[in-house]
């Protein structure tokens, strides 16, 4: 297939490693960077590429095959907008926007305008995660009575020194916890309820540090889940599964998926059940299920490529990014209202 050449949006923290990304990939090529932080003008001059400080004015002059949104939240929508008006298929960070309706206004628009948004929620590219989905199908678990999920990591004093991460909105909720909601959904389904309780004792900030989470799955099925930004342990998906960009990795399982068959770990894949015939008194049997370890921001970014080459559809499209956004939201509220929370009242 012919290279494409994607243009990228914010040149930030997430937007320097997106465009490493595209820079290393046989496939792709970088097209140009939009952001009038001066610090993206010398990253274009290391990679070669052009700067903008508009990125409508480099839509229109560089005509992207595709490009990768990397802003603010609250720029998320304007910006894949300027896309889909262009024809161009965008890949918009997570959160896809900063509201619901906010979200939907932008998928709306690219379904009806037949452009593909893609939402980065890179996990659901993850072998792991996959081969979890893969064993569910198969019907390896049985039917799916609980998920528990862990996150825990300890983030230096100095990560919150941009006032943003201090406030509303820039907890780990919607930076981390997002990520962990959305393969909740991918695995056990649409989340119907949440209960939730959290906590700011830790720093004293306007935001969350700690949360505790309960899940009602429209299936029936329950889960908990635990995250936590003051805490180290290697009960974090991109430690444990070995697809952090920049932290070591440490073998371990944050999520377990419980069936009535039986029960799979992540992302270890290690399924556990008792021999056919053996009841709960009865030794269980561990087999490790098969998934090569491959990047999941390499996986992203070849969805996008197959998706600008129209052979494949976005693994997490708009709608899905919108889903999982009113999810977690509905996780912020329910702590905020102290109450449960229906994720119909998101979408509503």
């Amino acid at each position: 297939m012919t290279e494409v050449r994607i243009a990228l949006m914010g040149a930030g923290l997430i937007g320097r490693e997106h465009a490493a990304l595209v820079a290393e990939h046989p496939g792709a090529s970088l097209a140009a960077i939009a952001d009038p932080d001066p610090a993206a003008v010398a990253l274009a001059a290391t990679l070669g590429v052009r700067h903008f400080d508009d990125y409508e004015c480099m839509l229109d002059e560089v005509a992207p095959d595709g490009v990768i949104v990397a802003l603010p939240n609250t720029l998320h929508v304007e910006a894949g907008l300027a896309c889909i008006t262009r024809q161009i298929s965008v890949l918009v960070e997570k959160p896809v926007a900063e509201t619901v309706t906010a979200a939907m206004r932008l998928v709306e628009a690219g379904e009806e305008a037949g452009v593909p948004v893609l939402v980065g929620h890179q996990r659901r590219h993850g072998s792991d995660i996959r081969e979890a989905k893969a064993a569910i199908s198969r019907g390896d678990l049985g039917r799916i009575v609980a998920i528990n999920g862990v996150a825990a990591v300890a983030k230096h004093d100095t990560y919150f020194d941009v006032a943003w991460r201090r406030s509303p909105g820039g907890g780990p909720l919607l930076i981390n916890a997002i990520h962990d909601i959305d393969c909740f959904r991918f695995l056990g389904g649409e989340i119907e309820t949440v209960q939730a309780i959290g906590s700011s004792a830790i720093r004293g900030h306007a935001v969350e540090d700690t949360v505790a989470v309960a899940l009602r799955f429209a299936s029936g099925a329950v889960g908990t889940y635990l995250l936590t930004d003051a805490s180290p342990s290697p009960y974090f998906w991109e430690i444990a599964a070995e697809q952090s960009l920049t932290f070591p990795h440490q073998a371990e399982d944050c999520y377990v998926v419980f069936g009535r068959k039986a029960s799979l770990a992540v992302p270890t894949l290690d399924l556990w059940e008792h021999e056919a015939g053996g009841d709960w008194r009865d030794p269980l049997v561990r087999r490790r299920l098969s998934a090569p370890v491959q990047s999941c921001y390499v996986a992203q970014l070849e969805n996008l490529i197959d998706v600008i080459h129209g052979t494949a559809d976005p693994v997490v499209s708009g709608r899905e990014g919108a889903m999982t956004l009113a999810a977690t939201l509905a996780v912020a509220r329910a702590i905020t209202e102290g109450r449960p929370v229906d994720v119909a009242e998101l979408l509503a």
